[in-house]
């Protein structure tokens, strides 16, 4: 296996959005306290923070200017606001007589009094001072270091309505930037939809027994979109296998958590109550173990120091886990006592690896990594198909809802074992391996080589000979393909945030695939494909936003579309 961080175009980013720090809300109610993870006081300072609404929120800040003539409102005024919506970044989004202002904290539906603190033409941003009239979807958050770390955006909101809110966020990005047509259905009809078991959807075409069913129609279908509810976690705790925890100093030692919001310092954290447990045990042993030892942190300013971060990787299916120290140079103090020490307190840790990293840079990794004790990789399962797992190979944090989506994705592809698949930004081959054992045959293409290496890598551990991977631009390669007698039948994409390349796009029309499916973690750039495909002869029949990061504004989502 390669010690690559890179298995897609920005894959490793759009996966770390719920990183080390994050919380989490429960299904679709708030858990017993004997659910919930106990947390004892963390951190040291609290800064007002939440979620806001609707209204889409221009990025970035600009500094201040001279005050706006003719605005109904001034800063530091006080006012009573409506809050109507939630925007892509968790908050409030109000009006105040028509001018529109953004509320970190506020909900959908409530009355609040804000204070406003910064205006431009168009819009400005208020402060939370009190809530009038709460929603009936406001909960108290149960991280203690909620307001301080920024993981998490939208713990105060009921898991419920969470996944009503990512569901209707889909449907506003699909109508707003797609100008698609989104069927409207009351919920009585989702909940139709949800009670199909998951046995029936993979044992054929869930729109085809949809419509038989009358649940959906041939006429709704030519209507418009179908976007079903989200699917959630029954219990969206402690759900990643992966901590990322950038390491300081302080009097008494090593400190490990995350960043104060709008800087370098460092806040010590004990637990986080969306990282599995395990992953919170290993960092504060290694703090523990290595302020004993001596062992120094690495400063940002000075550039000196040894421990810059401490990354713990855990398989949910096989209770490996895999330490991997990364540090400011190659030698260690103390290594032997220290991994010692380690192994001896953590049992189920079977790798211990060190990744150096020299650069004065906020990238975690450097280019060398080695094993100073076990194996270089762990392996983990996502529904039969396992996966090693190295030091900076991707893999997905959530494994339970990465197979909940995969599934989604095969039941979309409707294979019969007869299609030819291509996957398209195919990474370490995830998708193509759950696809291959249902298709004849699948390809899959990457444009990163070390993703490559262990997608084919992958393969062979599982013994799949049907399913062929290779490096390049899905725009250049796919082609290539296709002159060679490949044609496929379904095409999968599974992009990065930017969404799909454009030479993609017409890639696809061109080779007219009778089945396209869109596996996506940002609404925008999907309903902005979807409208290209749509144009160049496809209909988007159905899709299902999935929850991969509770208590975060992210959503994933799946589409499939037909070939008109």
């Amino acid at each position: 296996m390669s010690n690559t961080n890179r298995s897609g175009r920005g894959k490793n980013r759009r996966n770390s959005a719920a990183s080390q720090g994050q919380g989490n809300a429960s299904a679709s109610r708030q858990p017993s306290k004997s659910s919930r993870p106990s947390t004892r006081q963390q951190g040291k300072e609290v800064r007002p923070q939440g979620a806001s609404l609707s209204a889409v929120r221009p990025k970035g800040r600009e500094r201040e200017s001279a005050p706006i003539e003719g605005l109904p409102v001034s800063k530091n005024e006080e006012t009573v606001i409506d809050i109507i919506g939630m925007n892509h970044d968790g908050e409030g989004v109000g009006r105040a007589n028509g001018y529109t202002l953004f509320v970190q904290g506020a909900l959908p539906g409530e009355t609040v009094r804000v204070r406003v603190m910064k205006t431009k033409k168009q819009y400005g941003y208020a402060k939370l001072l009190e809530i009038v009239k709460a929603s009936p979807d406001r909960v108290s958050a149960p991280c203690p270091i909620y307001d301080q770390c920024g993981g998490c955006q939208i713990q105060h909101m009921s898991y419920a309505g969470q996944l009503a809110w990512k569901r209707q966020l889909v449907v506003d990005n699909l109508q707003r930037i797609g100008k698609l047509n989104v069927l409207v259905e009351d919920e009585e009809q989702a909940i139709q939809t949800e009670q199909i078991s998951p046995e029936e959807q993979m044992n054929g075409s869930n729109r085809i027994r949809l419509r038989m069913e009358g649940v959906m129609n041939e006429e709704d279908a030519e209507q418009g979109i179908r976007v079903l509810p989200t699917l959630g976690m029954d219990e969206p705790w402690r759900y990643r296998n992966k901590a990322q925890v950038p390491i300081g100093a302080a009097e008494g030692g090593l400190v490990g958590g995350f960043y104060a919001k709008g800087s370098h310092r460092i806040i010590d954290m004990e637990t986080c109550l969306i990282q599995h447990e395990h992953n919170d045990e290993v960092v504060a042993k290694v703090k523990e173990l290595g302020s004993h030892l001596g062992i120094s942190a690495y400063n940002e300013e000075t550039g000196r120091g040894l421990l810059r971060h401490v990354v713990v990787k855990k398989a949910f299916r096989t209770g490996e886990m895999m330490l991997v120290l990364v540090t400011n140079g190659r030698d260690i103090p103390h290594k032997d006592a220290w991994i010692g020490s380690i192994r001896e307190a953590i049992p189920h840790v079977a790798s211990i690896c060190q990744n150096v990293n020299k650069k004065q840079t906020n990238v975690i990794f450097g280019d060398e990594t080695r094993v100073l004790w076990g194996r270089d990789v762990i392996y983990d399962y996502i529904g039969d198909v396992q996966f090693a797992i190295s030091a900076r190979s991707f893999y997905q944090v959530n494994p339970v809802q990465t197979e909940v989506l995969y599934g989604k994705t095969v039941e979309y592809a409707e294979l019969s074992g007869k299609e030819t698949v291509i996957d398209a930004y195919c990474g370490i081959g995830t998708i193509s391996l759950f696809l291959a054992q249902h298709a004849d045959q699948v390809y899959g293409v990457e444009i990163v080589p070390e993703a490559i290496e262990d997608a084919r890598s992958n393969a062979m551990l599982n013994e799949m000979k049907n399913v062929k991977f290779e490096v390049g631009a899905s725009e250049d390669v796919i082609p290539r393909w296709k002159e060679q007698g490949i044609e496929a039948d379904v095409i999968v994409v599974d992009p990065p945030r930017k969404g799909c390349d454009p030479r993609l796009l017409d890639t696809i029309l061109e080779m007219k695939p009778e089945r396209v499916v869109y596996v996506s973690c940002n609404p925008s750039t999907l309903a902005r494909d979807l409208r290209v495909l749509e144009d160049g002869g496809y209909r988007t029949v159905e899709v299902t936003p999935v929850d991969m990061f509770p208590h975060t504004v992210h959503v994933e989502s799946v589409a499939v579309l037909d070939r008109k």
